[in-house]
C-alpha cells in the first residue's frame, strides 16, 4: 500500500461523467456509473471521491503498516481471524480524520448538487469491484438518503471502513487479491426517493436465455429486493419483439421506505401489495433502456434501476457473473404414448443422465430384483403379468434420465394391481427388518467377498464381466429388499408418531417431535465421527498436521497411493495412511451417486480430506459433543413424557415412539450400504478398460463406462479369443457430448408434465421428491426438512470433484445429497437441493446437524448461483434469493 502518494485537487475529486473516471480512480461501480453518464443513459448526477483521497486519508492518518499487519494475520478459512483482522482495521478507519482539504472539496461539491442540503446517496466503489470476472457485489457498504455535508463526511469514512469488512476480505484472500493492491472510491449521488425499484438482467440469468430480458420490480427503494426481504414482481420480455411475454405479481409485504434520517422498512398498504409495480408500457420502456446498456457494454448486464414520478433512473450496471448456458430443450417423447412415468425412489439417487452401462446394466438389474423379490416370499403364485403389461419394465429411461414407468398401473389392469396390494404389503412390512438383517445384507456380503478373493488380472475378461453383473444384480435386490420394507416403515412410523404426538399429546412448550427422532447412532453419523478422530490423531503429530493443512488434497491422495512419505516423519505419515485405509474400508462404499460410472470415496478420497482438514483447523462441530447433546434433548424429553403422561396416551406414546425410534437409525444404515459393492465392482469394470485401452478399443479405462452391455459383452468375448476388438473412439466422444447436453436440462419430475403422476385416480404429485411448478423470481418453494432459518453465502456443488469449494458456514446447494456427502454437512449452515423428501438422505443428515433444510426446489442448483447471498426458510419451506 503507498503511503506516500501527491497529488493534486483535480484527481481527488471529479464530476460523475469526467473521463478521467478510469477504474483505478473511481472504482468499479464509479466507472460504470461514468460510463452510463457519458453515453447520456438516466443516471443520477453526482460526483467521485477517488481512490486517491482515500490513499490520502491512509497515509495521513498512518495507518498503511498497520493495516497490512492486521490484514496478512486473517486466513481465508478461518472466520475468527478474518473478524479480528477487520475489527482492527476497521476501528482504525473510523477513528482517523478527513484530510482539510479533501473534507473541503466533498463538501463543495455536495453544495453544489442540488439545492441546501441534497439527499444523497453514498456509494463504495473497489477497484476490484464489478468487473466481468468477479462482481465482488454486495462487499462494501451504501449509503442511502445522507442529508447535509456533515453526515457525507462521515458516510464516506464508513464507506472507506467497509473495504476491510470480513467478508470483504476473506473474499480477496480467495480470488488471491493481495490486500496492498485495492483502495477505495466513493460515489456521491443525488437520492432517488423511488416509488418503485428494482433489478433487470438482459439475459436471463434463470434458464441462460440471452433473447430474454427478466426485471424484478417492488414499490419503494431497492433494497427490499437486494437484501432479500421482499418477493418481488418479475416480468419477462422478447428482446426481438420487445413485447412482455409474461408477468408474475407478487405479493409484496414491506417496502423500504427513506425517512427524515435515513431509511426503514414498512409494510405495503393492502390496496397495493397485490398491484404490479411496473405498468406493461413502463416494463418495456424500461427494456429497451437495458438493450441500450447491453450494447454499450458488449455483454449481458445487471442493472439495478428506479422509478421516480414516471421516470427511470439507472443506480447501477455490472457484467453478469454467472451466466448459465442457455437451457437445453429436448424433446420428452414417451415410450408409451399413454404412459405415465415418474422420478422418485431409488431415482434419487441417480439426478444426472446415466452412463450407458449403467442403463444397460445397473437398470435391468433393478427391473430384475422386483420379480426376484417375490421368490423367498413364497408368492410364486402371484403372477405378476395378470396385472402388469408383458413387456413392462419397472425402470426406463427418456432423455438418459431414469423413470418409473406407471404404465402398469393404469388401465384395465389397474384394479387388479390395486387388489394384490394389501397381500404384498401383508408379507412385506412385518418381515423387513430381517429380510435386510439376515437375507439380503448376508448375501450381498457373501457374493463380495467371493469376488474380492480373485486375482482380477489372472481372470478371463468374461468372466470379470460376469461378476460385475453379478453384483449390480445383488445390489439391485438389497435395494428393493430395503425399498420394500425398512424405508416404508421408516417414514410410516415417524409419520404416525409425529401426527399422534402433535395432535393429541404435546403442549405449547414442549419439544417438537422431532427431538425424539434424533442422536442415533446410523453409519453416516460414525463415518464423521471416523474421520474426527483421524483429524485429531493427526493434530498430535505437528510436522504431519502441517502437511495436511497446507498441502492440496489431490496431493495429499497421490502420496498415499504411492509408496513414498512426503515428509519426514516416516512413521506418522505410514500409521495416517494405515488408519485412513482402516476409515476407507468401513465407509469408502458410500456413494456419491447410484450410477457406477460416478467414483466412490474408497477410488476418489480427496473430497474427504477436505472435511479432514477443516476438523483439523478446528473448524466443524465436535460430532461426538453434537451427537451428545442430542441424545440428552431426546432421552430428557422422553423422561418428561414418560412422567407426565397417563392411560391411553402414555400407551400411544410409548408405542409409536418405540417403533418410529427403531426404524430412525436403520433406514440411514440399510441406506449406506447399497454400494457397498460399486468399490469392487468399479475395479473389475476397470480392469476390462485397461484391456481394451491396450488393444486401443478406447482412450482410457475409464471410457469403459461409456460402452452398452451389448457392445462390453462382444468386446470381452474378442479379447479373451484374442481377436480384434472393435474400436470404440468415436462412439465414447459422441455419447459424452450426448450425455452432456441432456445433463444440461432439467428432467420433469412427472410426465406427461400434466397428469403422470394421477395413478388409479389418485395425484401423487405431493410424494415426488422435487416441485413440478416452481414459479419464476427469487423464491423458491420446497419441502421445509428441517427446522431454522439462516442467511448466508451459498455453493453450487454438483459433484465429489468440487468439495473443496465448500467453506465453513457456506449454505450447500446441490442436486442431491447421498451419504458421501455427509462431510459437508459439518461446515454448512443450511442445505437446499433440486431433489428430496422428508427422509431422503439429506433431510435426515440435516436434522441431526440442526441445520435449516429445504428439498425438492426442483431447480435450485439452476436459479442459485455460488456466492449470491440466499435465505433458507427450513419451517416454511422457502428459499429466497439476495445479490
Amino acid at each position: 500500500m503507498n503511503t506516500s502518494i501527491n497529488v493534486s485537487n483535480e484527481t481527488l475529486i471529479i464530476k460523475l461523467d469526467s473521463p478521467a473516471a478510469t477504474l483505478e480512480k473511481v472504482g468499479g461501480k464509479g466507472a460504470s456509473l461514468a460510463r452510463l453518464a457519458v453515453a447520456d443513459l438516466p443516471v443520477p448526477p453526482g460526483f467521485h471521491i477517488t481512490t486517491h483521497a482515500y490513499r490520502r486519508f491512509i497515509a495521513q492518518n498512518q495507518l498503511g503498516e498497520a493495516i497490512l499487519s492486521a490484514a496478512r494475520q486473517a486466513q481465508a478459512e478461518d472466520p475468527a481471524t478474518l473478524d479480528r483482522a477487520s475489527e482492527e482495521i476497521q476501528s482504525l478507519i473510523l477513528q482517523g480524520a478527513i484530510p482539510n482539504d479533501i473534507a473541503t472539496l466533498i463538501r463543495q461539491s455536495y453544495a453544489e448538487l442540488a439545492s441546501d442540503n441534497p439527499p444523497v446517496a453514498v456509494r463504495s466503489s473497489a477497484t476490484a469491484e464489478d468487473l466481468p470476472e468477479m462482481s465482488f457485489a454486495g462487499q462494501q457498504e451504501t449509503y442511502l438518503n445522507v442529508l447535509g455535508a456533515d453526515q457525507v463526511l462521515e458516510a464516506v469514512k464508513r464507506c472507506w471502513a467497509s473495504l476491510w469488512t470480513a467478508r470483504a476480505i476473506g473474499y480477496r484472500a480467495r480470488s488471491k487479491i493481495p490486500p496492498e493492491d485495492v483502495a477505495l472510491a466513493v460515489v456521491v449521488q443525488q437520492f432517488v426517493p423511488a416509488d418503485a425499484a428494482g433489478i433487470l438482467f438482459t439475459a436471463n440469468p434463470i434458464t441462460g436465455e440471452r433473447d430474454r430480458i427478466l426485471i424484478n420490480a417492488a414499490w419503494g427503494l431497492g433494497e427490499a429486493i437486494v437484501g432479500g426481504h421482499v418477493t418481488p414482481d418479475t416480468f419477462i420480455l422478447n428482446t426481438q419483439t420487445g413485447e412482455l411475454e409474461s408477468q408474475e405479481i407478487a405479493d409484496k409485504e414491506v417496502m423500504t421506505v427513506r425517512l427524515p434520517d435515513g431509511t426503514r422498512e414498512q409494510p405495503v398498504s393492502s390496496d397495493k401489495r397485490k398491484q404490479a409495480a411496473l405498468t406493461e408500457p413502463q416494463a418495456i420502456e424500461l427494456s429497451k433502456l437495458g438493450i441500450q446498456i447491453e450494447q454499450l457494454y458488449e455483454q449481458p448486464m445487471d442493472i439495478e434501476w428506479a422509478l421516480q414520478d414516471g421516470r427511470f433512473f439507472i443506480l447501477q450496471a455490472r457484467p453478469i457473473t454467472a451466466l448459465p448456458e442457455p437451457r437445453v430443450t429436448l424433446d420428452w417423447k414417451l415410450p408409451r404414448q399413454d404412459g405415465k412415468y415418474m422420478r422418485q425412489s431409488v431415482i434419487e439417487l441417480l439426478p444426472d443422465p446415466l452412463s450407458p452401462l449403467f442403463a444397460t446394466l445397473g437398470l435391468p438389474a433393478w427391473n430384475d430384483a422386483i420379480y426376484s423379490l417375490m421368490k423367498p416370499l413364497g408368492m410364486q403364485d402371484v403372477k405378476l403379468t395378470d396385472f402388469l403389461p408383458e413387456d413392462w419394465q419397472m425402470l426406463t429411461t427418456i432423455n438418459g434420465y431414469a423413470y418409473y414407468d406407471g404404465s402398469g398401473f393404469t388401465g384395465k389392469r389397474s384394479m387388479r394391481a390395486l387388489m394384490a396390494m394389501p397381500r404384498l404389503i401383508r408379507r412385506l412390512l412385518p418381515t423387513a427388518r430381517e429380510r435386510w438383517e439376515q437375507d439380503a445384507r448376508p448375501r450381498y456380503a457373501t457374493v463380495l467377498s467371493a469376488w474380492a478373493a480373485r486375482d482380477l488380472s489372472g481372470t478371463a475378461t468374461t468372466q470379470l464381466l460376469e461378476g460385475a453383473c453379478e453384483i449390480a444384480q445383488i445390489a439391485a435386490e438389497h435395494y428393493t429388499t430395503i425399498q420394500s420394507g425398512i424405508l416404508p416403515l421408516a417414514y410410516m412410523s415417524e409419520t404416525f408418531f409425529s401426527l399422534v404426538y402433535d395432535r393429541i399429546i404435546k403442549r405449547k412448550d414442549d419439544p417438537p417431535a422431532l427431538t425424539f427422532m434424533l442422536g442415533f447412532d446410523s453409519a453416516p453419523i460414525q463415518a464423521e465421527k471416523s474421520l474426527y478422530d483421524l483429524a485429531m490423531w493427526a493434530r498430535g503429530h505437528s510436522e504431519l498436521a502441517e502437511y495436511l493443512a497446507r498441502a492440496a488434497s489431490i496431493e495429499v491422495v497421490f502420496a498415499y497411493q504411492s509408496s513414498s512419505s512426503p515428509i519426514g516423519d516416516v512413521e506418522s505419515w505410514h500409521e495416517f495412511c494405515r488408519r485412513f485405509q482402516e476409515h476407507l474400508n468401513r465407509f469408502g462404499h458410500a456413494i456419491y451417486d447410484l450410477d457406477f460410472a460416478k467414483s466412490v470415496p474408497e477410488d476418489a478420497p480427496a473430497p474427504l480430506l477436505e472435511a479432514l482438514k477443516y476438523f483439523l483447523a478446528g473448524q466443524g462441530r465436535n460430532p461426538y459433543e453434537r451427537q451428545a447433546a442430542t441424545v440428552a434433548a431426546r432421552e430428557q424429553a422422553t423422561e418428561s413424557m414418560l412422567t407426565r403422561l397417563k392411560g391411553l396416551r402414555l400407551k400411544w406414546f410409548t408405542k409409536l415412539l418405540r417403533w418410529a425410534q427403531q426404524f430412525a437409525p436403520l433406514r440411514e444404515d440399510a441406506l449406506a450400504d447399497v454400494g457397498l459393492g460399486w468399490p469392487l465392482l468399479r475395479r473389475m469394470l476397470h480392469e476390462i478398460g485397461r484391456r481394451l485401452v491396450n488393444v486401443h478399443a478406447i482412450e482410457e479405462s475409464d471410457h469403459v463406462f461409456w460402452l452398452n452391455m451389448d457392445e462390453l459383452k462382444i468386446a470381452a468375448t474378442a479379447l479373451d479369443a484374442d481377436q480384434p476388438v472393435q474400436d470404440f473412439h468415436a462412439a465414447v466422444v459422441e455419447r459424452r457430448a450426448i450425455w452432456e447436453r441432456e445433463r444440461m436440462a432439467t428432467p420433469p419430475v412427472a410426465l406427461p408434465p400434466k397428469g403422470g403422476a394421477r395413478i388409479w385416480g389418485i395425484d401423487w404429485s405431493f410424494m415426488m421428491p422435487a416441485r413440478t411448478d416452481q414459479a419464476v423470481g427469487n423464491t423458491l418453494k420446497g419441502l421445509g426438512a428441517s427446522p431454522g432459518r439462516v442467511d448466508g453465502v451459498a455453493r453450487v456443488i454438483h459433484g465429489s470433484n468440487e468439495f473443496n469449494q465448500m467453506r465453513h458456514g457456506d449454505i450447500l446447494v446441490a442436486k442431491i445429497t447421498t451419504p458421501a456427502w455427509t462431510p459437508l454437512f459439518a461446515l454448512a449452515s443450511g442445505i437446499v437441493t433440486d431433489v428430496g423428501g422428508i427422509l431422503s438422505h439429506g433431510s435426515i443428515v440435516a436434522r441431526e446437524y440442526h441445520i435449516p433444510a429445504v428439498l425438492g426446489t426442483g431447480v435450485a442448483t439452476e436459479r442459485i448461483h455460488s456466492c449470491q447471498r440466499i435465505i433458507v426458510d427450513g419451517d416454511g419451506g422457502v428459499v429466497t434469493i439476495g445479490s
